[in-house]
């Protein structure tokens, strides 16, 4: 069906009399409702748009596919983004459109080069997800860096941070019934971005994670790979952030370090390797391959970040460990075991 399916003439409707049209009207609507939020069958629930709320820059979920009894990807047009992209959705159990109660949501971000369908793709998240009452949001990033984009000063789209803090949040809160007891996840960029996120959006998360993440942006040498990344990645990597020290003061903005005071109050957790080698699982690659030295500069710089943090005192989590390569068998490790302290802070209960 699609979203602006052509209706029947008033006469073949209701005989000409309004009254009738305004009942098939408020009919229809409900059988939408009922039809694609109870469904249990796997497909396209398009006409379930109709129903959903939008955010408050205008964003609207206009497609839902429900992929099993549990997992919902949903296509968002955002303005913010001028575009549309996805976002997947796995729900508890007990979830149900109709409950008048909210459930804690975890927020999972994706790294470079990756997509929406990263966490589901390369963990057991699903799993894990399964055995707590939360909702699990892993909504798209392309490379937009986690950042409203500078663009030279002008601004304008794409807003990353905005879809994800303003418009993905409130689809799934008006929508999904997400509460306002929030946990994010993240690896590599994704795990800048979270703490990038918790600092700028103070009490928005009770909890924060980063797996392999650049978390003090401007240390000697890391703009310069951050520029380097974005630059492979196809991206123009002085409209993200701005030019280093030029444009300094956007950069302190999303750097985590740089806000690290901001971060007080959030419960942290951070992990990286340090020594350039595999770790168990992780493949059987030349010491001078990528994935293993970059983990050298994210581990010093978690170290860096961890020296922050306990200069000011504010409390944390860390997981510096020796191996591991920065790829998904370490993260996976890691976030199997810091999964049940992110349930707890968001009191998501087991089922």
């Amino acid at each position: 069906m699609s979203r602006q399916a052509r209706r029947p003439s008033r006469s073949a409707r209701n005989g000409g009399g309004p009254p009738r049209r305004r009942s098939l009207r408020g009919g229809a609507l409900a059988a939408v409702m009922v039809a694609s939020l109870g469904a249990t069958a796997t497909g396209t629930a398009q006409a379930r748009t109709y129903a959903l709320k939008a955010a408050d820059t205008g964003a609207r979920i206009t497609k839902t596919t429900k992929l099993s009894a549990r997992q919902v990807d949903v296509t968002i047009d955002s303005p913010s983004l001028g575009k549309s992209v996805k976002t997947r959705i796995l729900l508890p159990a007990n979830w149900s459109a109709g409950a008048t109660t909210t459930w804690p949501v975890l927020y999972a971000y994706h790294g470079g080069q990756d997509d929406y369908t990263s966490w589901t793709r390369n963990t057991d998240i699903e799993a894990w997800a399964a055995q707590y009452n939360v909702i699990v949001v892993m909504p798209e990033a392309s490379n937009g860096s986690y950042a409203d984009w500078f663009n030279y000063g002008k601004g304008g789209t794409p807003k990353w941070e905005t879809f994800h803090t303003t418009e993905v949040r409130q689809l799934m809160e008006r929508n999904y019934r997400a509460g306002a007891l929030r946990a994010a996840i993240g690896n590599s960029s994704g795990a800048q971005g979270a703490f990038s996120y918790a600092a700028r959006h103070r009490g928005m998360f009770k909890h924060v994670a980063s797996l392999s993440g650049l978390l003090s942006m401007r240390s000697p040498g890391i703009p310069a790979l951050l520029m380097f990344t974005n630059a492979g990645n196809g991206q123009d990597p002085f409209a993200i952030w701005g030019i280093p020290w030029v444009d300094d003061a956007n950069w302190k903005s999303y750097d985590p370090a740089a806000q690290a005071e901001k971060l007080r109050g959030t419960k942290l957790f951070f992990s990286s390797g340090t020594t350039g080698k595999p770790g168990p699982g992780d493949p059987n690659v030349a010491p001078w391959d990528i994935g293993l030295l970059s983990e050298i500069a994210i581990g010093a710089n978690n170290i860096e970040f961890r020296k922050t943090l306990d200069r000011l005192g504010v409390p944390y989590t860390a997981s510096i460990y020796k191996d591991g390569r920065h790829n998904w068998p370490a993260w996976t490790r890691e976030a199997k075991s810091v999964w049940p302290a992110l349930m707890a802070s968001i009191s998501a209960r087991r089922l």
